[in-house]
């Protein structure tokens, strides 16, 4: 257990030393080029990607939609963008599949960067819909993790950050900064600069590369805005060993 905390400790580091590609815009602040999901529900206002809910049939859920970006898959890579949340739920999904048409447009299942406008969930890695598994909350906030080769979870440390401190840092109905780095079988989270979720997934479930995509999930009304958003791919990823 005392080798496991060590090595995840050094997951950070590991994680910014490689060499990629330059970082990419995949959004242009102006429409949503690029992108598929249910134009009633996902827009772009005041230069942000904007998705919301609300009481009318046409947009009030019944199950959880998303928007899909539609330039490939992504295996490794760094994903950077601000995000604000006024109620409700959302997250990143990442290495993930179109799980085909709902009636309030495509469902998505897989890895996902969780965040939300309540007090639990925002930096956690959840398993949208059971594709990598069916392992539910993967990691909590502010836990170290190790999804051994039986497909069971160790919780190997805690991240610098307690649960709390992190979500103190997280400021409510504005503007946060968003990281999230996969590099082979290691995943990390961050919000605002602090590393929220620390991964090591080497069980047989693991994801390895699928699709980027922003989610508006079921429930209370919400709206969840986007700007800024860039990926870079890192070199080890398959996309960037064919231009090899």
């Amino acid at each position: 257990m005392r080798i496991l905390s060590i090595l995840l400790v050094g997951f950070v580091f590991a994680l910014t030393a490689y060499s990629a590609e330059e970082t990419t815009s995949i959004f242009n602040g102006k429409d949503l080029t690029g992108w598929e999901g249910n134009p009633k529900l996902w827009s772009v206002e005041d230069g942000a990607i904007t998705g919301k809910t609300g009481n009318e049939p046409h947009n009030k859920l019944k199950h959880n939609t998303f928007l899909v970006w539609k330039g490939g898959d992504v295996s490794d890579f760094e994903f950077k963008c601000k995000y604000k949340i006024v109620g409700g739920n959302s997250g990143i999904q990442y290495r993930s599949k179109v799980m085909g048409q709902g009636e309030f447009g495509p469902k998505v299942g897989g890895y996902q960067g969780d965040f939300e406008a309540g007090a639990t969930f925002s930096g956690i890695l959840y398993d949208e819909g059971g594709i990598a598994g069916g392992r539910g909350i993967m990691c909590g906030r502010g836990e170290k993790v190790k999804w051994n080769a039986d497909n069971k979870k160790e919780v190997v440390g805690k991240t610098e950050k307690s649960s709390a401190d992190l979500q103190a840092a997280i400021k409510k109905d504005d503007w946060n900064d968003l990281v999230i780095i996969a590099n082979g079988n290691k995943l990390v989270h961050m919000i605002n600069g602090n590393v929220t979720a620390e991964i090591l997934d080497e069980s047989p479930k693991a994801l390895k590369s699928g699709v980027l995509a922003l989610q508006i999930h079921v429930g209370p009304v919400m709206t969840v805005q986007f700007k800024e958003i860039t990926l870079k791919k890192l070199a080890n990823s398959p996309e960037e060993k064919k231009k090899k």
